[in-house]
């Protein structure tokens, strides 16, 4: 997985750097091959913004959260992002079958 992570009006510590990696390797287990993930950290205000972008197979998916407190938002993002990628590999499973999932076979 190719992961870019940026921020607005706030510093990455390393801290939230490892926490948005970690819990990244939960959608990375859906795909064999590498998804392209922008993640964007931001505060507007006294919200804390996460939004991503990703890059599956030439089609692109946004999701974004906004909690009071940017763990919240990180968790809340990845569980959106994680319903979503499921939600298009069933629909590639429905049109396609297997053959884009798992070239090999």
């Amino acid at each position: 997985m190719n992961l870019s992570i940026s921020a607005h009006h706030i510093d990455i510590t390393q801290g939230i750097e490892n926490h948005v990696r970690d819990k990244m390797q939960r959608v990375d287990r859906h795909f064999e091959h590498s998804i392209d993930v922008d993640v964007i950290l931001s505060v507007e205000r006294h919200e804390q913004k996460a939004e991503a972008k990703l890059h599956l197979y030439g089609k692109e998916l946004f999701c974004e959260s906004t909690k009071m407190d940017l763990y919240e938002a990180i968790d809340d993002l990845i569980t959106k992002i994680d319903r979503t990628v499921l939600k298009q590999k069933e629909q590639w499973k429905i049109f396609h079958g297997n053959r884009i999932l798992n070239p090999k076979t």
